[in-house]
């Protein structure tokens, strides 16, 4: 079984957003969220982004190891 490696790059091009480095590093300082924010109810997501992240994460997909990593990133305090 051929297994996929999927970048936090490749989940925002699948987000249809900027998916180079500075774009996401200025996306997720632009978009922090508070502790009682789930990713899925932030909202900046349009109803299919929603849709989609919240897929990856119930289904345990392809894409969940990468909507994590985004969910940290976005809950992490700035220092």
């Amino acid at each position: 079984m051929e297994q996929t490696t999927t970048t936090i790059n490749d989940l925002f091009t699948q987000l249809g957003l900027e998916s180079d480095d500075e774009s996401i590093d200025k996306f997720v300082a632009s978009h922090s969220l508070p502790d009682d924010v789930k990713l899925i109810d932030a909202d900046f997501w349009t109803p299919r982004q929603a849709d989609f992240l919240k897929e990856q994460l119930h289904e345990d997909a392809e894409w969940a190891m990468v909507v994590d990593e985004l969910n940290v990133r976005l809950h992490k305090k700035p220092e």
